[in-house]
């Protein structure tokens, strides 16, 4: 699987978690919606992170290389 899908993956899941926080605040209360809430922010950094992670270029790492 491409790096580009599974970016969109980890955004569209995000979503989804975000949807289902909003539907748990409204029925549940409080305490489960943040539940949801932050599962939603937790997979928004992961696909930040792996959208960071393309957009990079692999350096290598020459500081101890003397």
């Amino acid at each position: 699987m491409s790096n580009k899908t599974t970016v969109t993956l980890y955004y569209i899941a995000s979503l989804l978690f975000y949807i289902v926080a909003i539907i748990q605040f409204f029925n549940t209360g409080f305490s489960s919606g943040v539940i949801w809430l932050c599962l939603g922010s937790a997979f928004l950094c992961f696909g930040g992170s792996a959208q960071s992670k393309n957009k990079r270029p692999d350096d290598k790492d020459e500081f101890n290389k003397k």
